[in-house]
């Protein structure tokens, strides 16, 4: 069976537990051949908190997703008579009885992530952003940024809220097809009008 990889959508604070159920129920209900890596991307930081020394923590990219390799189509069918394409029932069942996915992802047909996408997740680099500089720049919330360092590299968002205490902010950016809140620091991000200023009047010179 062709496996692909899929995100599955979990209770906050649950992706371990679900990841734990799908790794030890695929031996003994022999789905080897219909469920492969199930993978909760984390990605190394440097935290740093005042009067405590700085450590390395591993932090969740997505926070509520694992990803997981899945026969979930099965190819040989085709298309139903929707033109969707034919779930594998055994697979569907196995997700069915996982604890802690949420239920409206098993309602649906999801999409299999495209190899650029897993490449770009399972390549995740270490980040030391508790030791950059904080810029002097003031955002605000709805205001449009585009994430320039870290894991969502390259993706443009809007900022749904503002810690300037901490220096920290939080960016809706659409991944796997929803919105999903990203959190970052301010040397993270630039604001996507500044950009296109600079470009409109580079034309005009």
């Amino acid at each position: 069976m062709k496996k692909e990889w899929f995100v599955l959508q979990t209770l906050t604070g649950q992706e371990n537990k679900v990841q734990t159920n799908i790794k030890c129920r695929i031996g003994p209900e022999q789905m080897g051949d219909y469920v492969g890596q199930c993978i909760i991307p984390t990605e190394e930081v440097i935290e740093s908190r005042p009067g405590k020394k700085k450590r390395k923590v591993n932090k969740k990219v997505f926070p509520g997703y694992v990803l997981v390799e899945l026969a979930l189509y099965d190819e040989a069918a085709g298309l139903d008579k929707d033109g969707k394409r034919v779930v594998v029932e055994r697979t569907w069942q196995f997700l069915r009885e996982t604890p802690g996915i949420i239920g409206s992802w098993l309602m649906q047909r999801p999409k299999p992530l495209t190899d650029a996408e897993v490449e770009a997740i399972l390549s995740t680099k270490p980040s030391s952003s508790a030791e950059k500089p904080r810029p002097k720049v003031n955002f605000s919330v709805n205001e449009e940024v585009k994430i320039t360092d870290g894991a969502f590299m390259g993706l443009t968002g809007l900022i749904s809220m503002v810690n300037p205490d901490r220096g920290k902010l939080k960016v809706e950016v659409n991944v796997f097809s929803r919105t999903v809140p990203v959190d970052v620091d301010y040397w993270q991000v630039e604001k996507v009008e500044t950009k296109e200023v600079e470009a409109v009047e580079a034309s005009k010179s």
